[in-house]
């Protein structure tokens, strides 16, 4: 297949609906990699491939793949996303599955908020008694070793 041909031919195919795998990650952001760790780990359902044995992927996979990604963003780990996924799949029997793992997530994220707070006022209250000097006394290497 020449070079025109084919890119003749893969417009062809973008104007089907039908994506390659580099489309997919052009669309949603999503690097290669993780695109098929997604595939591997059953996030993304297998896709089709062609006779020459490419991937191929449809609009559908990238509102999957993009709802995964905001997902991921919001700090849901896969299993919660698989979860999450399941009712859009018809897996989950009703939104309140879904609103108790978002209730979970969000205590868990509160949880290291606080966490997050009260290492920030350590570390500030370390650095206010460093005076940034030559010398080799450091009371930020006193702290830390003790």
């Amino acid at each position: 297949m020449t070079v025109v041909h084919e890119a003749a031919t893969r417009k062809e195919s973008l104007k089907a609906g039908v994506l390659r795998r580099a489309d997919l990650a052009r669309a949603t952001g999503c690097n290669l990699e993780t695109i098929r760790y997604y595939e591997t780990a059953g996030i993304l359902p297998p896709p089709a491939r062609t006779d020459a044995g490419h991937r191929t992927y449809e609009a559908t996979d990238v509102q999957r793949l993009r709802f995964v990604m905001r997902a991921r963003e919001l700090g849901f780990s896969l299993d919660d996303i698989r979860g999450l996924l399941g009712l859009g799949d018809g897996a989950l029997q009703s939104c309140a599955e879904v609103k108790e793992k978002t209730e979970a997530h969000l205590t868990d994220v509160r949880a290291k908020i606080a966490d997050l707070q009260r290492i920030e006022a350590l570390l500030s209250r370390t650095a206010a008694l460093c005076s940034g000097g030559d010398r080799p006394e450091c009371p930020v290497l006193d702290i830390l070793r003790h």
